[in-house]
């Protein structure tokens, strides 16, 4: 069966670091789509007619790619697997224009949510789960996960995050008073759980509501709540909280090189082009970019 090869290739990509859960869950969908079908090798038409399923052409794109990394795998062993061509274009589409929020909306955004709701701890959780997204630009998931023993003298371990990496964001004073203040309420709240941030079910945080207190707050605010995009997300703070360092970069060629490198470290980017993406993200580094262009053109060295 088509799904024991499958399976064979997860466990294998998995055992290299790999995560897998979106293209795990499509790939066991094609490989009981495939065995229905009486099918135990991938045949073209098959995987066309199966990705075709899918709403959108991105996605339809994304699924073929999934199928086309597995068949390159599973021919190694059985030349009979049929490679589909990726007749849905490229699957990896533009990356969406970042939301970025002004200081004043940062400050109004917080403390909004130390208002939010009735009760005490609930306001006080989102109050310091989100200012604590904002000044240090972790991920959502990385704060959600965050333990008693993950605050450290020496700031915050991030604990296997995205790319199952580690590492230490250092964080201010200012930081470390705010989390020891929210957590003299809520250790008594709930004594048995060492996660950081806790609901009024004296369980963990989960992204649906962060995202919905999220979009309580901003619409509290005033900031827009469009379906389409740029529109304010939870992952807004991370994005603003890089942008606002990258403005804030010294002058000159080997600064710059060093404030990217430490800030790529710093956010947990696998790539450092994933930072420098960042640089497109305002008018204002788009026009000190444009700025240092015509500089250089004119021959005037940084």
């Amino acid at each position: 069966m088509l799904v024991d090869h499958v399976e064979a290739y997860l466990a294998m990509r998995r055992a290299c670091g790999f995560d897998l859960k979106s293209e795990g869950k499509c790939l066991l969908s094609f490989a009981a789509f495939s065995d229905a079908r009486g099918q135990d090798c991938v045949c073209r038409e098959t995987a066309v007619e199966w990705a075709g399923l899918a709403r959108t052409v991105h996605q339809r794109a994304r699924k073929i790619g999934h199928v086309i990394r597995f068949v390159r795998f599973a021919r190694v062993e059985d030349s009979r697997h049929e490679m589909p061509a990726a007749i849905f274009g490229s699957e990896k589409g533009p990356r969406p224009v970042p939301y970025i929020m002004s200081c004043e909306d940062i400050q109004r955004f917080v403390k909004a949510a130390f208002h939010l709701g009735c009760h005490s701890l609930r306001r006080q959780t989102y109050g310091a789960f989100f200012s604590l997204l904002a000044c240090t630009g972790l991920r959502t998931s990385e704060a959600i996960h965050l333990r008693y023993g993950d605050i450290t003298p020496d700031g915050l371990v991030i604990r296997n995050s995205k790319f199952r990496k580690s590492r230490l964001v250092p964080i201010h004073e200012t930081v470390r008073a705010g989390l020891e203040r929210y957590l003299e309420q809520r250790r008594p709240y709930a004594p048995l759980d060492d996660h950081v941030f806790v609901s009024l079910r004296r369980k963990p945080l989960i992204i649906e509501n962060v995202e919905t207190a999220f979009g309580a707050v901003a619409k509290a605010i005033g900031l827009p709540c469009r379906p389409v995009r740029p529109r304010p997300t939870p992952h807004s703070l991370r994005h603003t909280f890089a942008v606002r360092s990258l403005e804030h970069c010294p002058d000159g060629r080997d600064h710059i090189t060093k404030h990217m490198l430490a800030l790529s470290t710093y956010l947990g980017h696998g790539n450092v082009a994933h930072t420098y993406w960042y640089l497109e993200a305002t008018p204002d580094l788009m026009r000190g970019i444009a700025e240092r262009c015509e500089s250089f053109v004119a021959g005037v060295q940084s």
